[in-house]
């Protein structure tokens, strides 16, 4: 089995601080998908420590956004970014990473770790979600028909169907649930790819992934399911054990985010 595990860590210093640390000691997973790292190569490097091989895209923009692949595994390739070779607008920076990894049957599954823009209703930020969103709507296409073995792991921040959001009945016009957004993830799912939260963690409400800081929203699980493992058709049919790992309780979270874990028998 290779174990994918996929964490928006919401700043990875704080993480480590807060216990991610001891949660990735006893998780082991082979592969490691990772969001809002808000830090530097060498930051990231220290903390994992030996043992680890990661390839990472920061922000262009200093304190936001940041993904990352960390592996026990070696890399076969790595790409960094939407930018098909032409630089990226900075907003765009540190959002898609890429990596073929070889597996110890000598087999390769390329992984993607996303960040997507959260946007504003109404805002030019969504203008720019909309923009960051057709570019990995090309990619994804070009993924699916490449007939590999792909994970793309991460904080897309869309909630798909009303099953993903507590409260989606007063959010029909927020940033995150927009049909316009949706209609991305309608688009995926008809195309081939396949929602391993949703398969495997029943017909809802949840599991989420997210929840606000405000309130009592973790306590009363009143979240959002904004982190996925979208998987080829194929490989997709390998999966077990998919599962949202929240924390037992508010205090002993070291994200505003859980991770989402799967395995595969490969």
């Amino acid at each position: 089995m290779v174990t994918i595990a996929t964490a928006n860590v919401n700043g990875i210093r704080a993480a480590y601080r807060n216990g991610m640390g001891e949660w990735l000691a006893q998780r082991t997973p082979e592969i490691l998908l990772l969001q809002e790292v808000r830090a530097t190569d060498e930051i990231l490097e220290g903390l994992l420590g030996e043992g680890w091989n990661s390839v990472h895209q920061a922000c262009d923009i200093k304190g936001r956004a940041g993904v990352a692949i960390a592996t026990t595994l070696p890399f076969k390739a790595v790409r960094v970014g939407l930018g098909n070779g032409e630089p990226e607008v900075p907003v765009d920076t540190g959002r898609w990473v890429e990596a073929d990894i070889e597996l110890p049957t000598g087999e390769t599954i390329t992984v993607v770790s996303v960040y997507i823009h959260s946007g504003t209703a109404g805002t030019p930020k969504m203008d720019q979600k909309f923009a960051h969103l057709e570019k990995v709507d090309a990619r994804m296409r070009e993924l699916l028909e490449s007939g590999a073995h792909v994970v793309v792991g991460g904080d897309v921040n869309i909630a798909h169907q009303n099953v993903d959001i507590k409260n989606w009945k007063g959010n029909l016009k927020s940033a995150g649930f927009l049909p316009e957004e949706r209609a991305y993830l309608d688009r995926w799912f008809e195309a081939g790819w396949v929602d391993l939260g949703r398969r495997h963690g029943g017909e809802g409400p949840g599991p989420y992934t997210w929840w606000s800081n405000r309130g009592q929203s973790f306590a009363n699980d009143a979240g959002w399911r904004i982190d996925y493992q979208l998987v080829s058709p194929a490989l997709a049919e390998l999966a077990s054990n998919v599962h949202v790992d929240r924390a037992d309780s508010y205090e002993a979270r070291w994200s505003d985010h859980a991770p989402l874990l799967a395995d595969y028998a490969l």
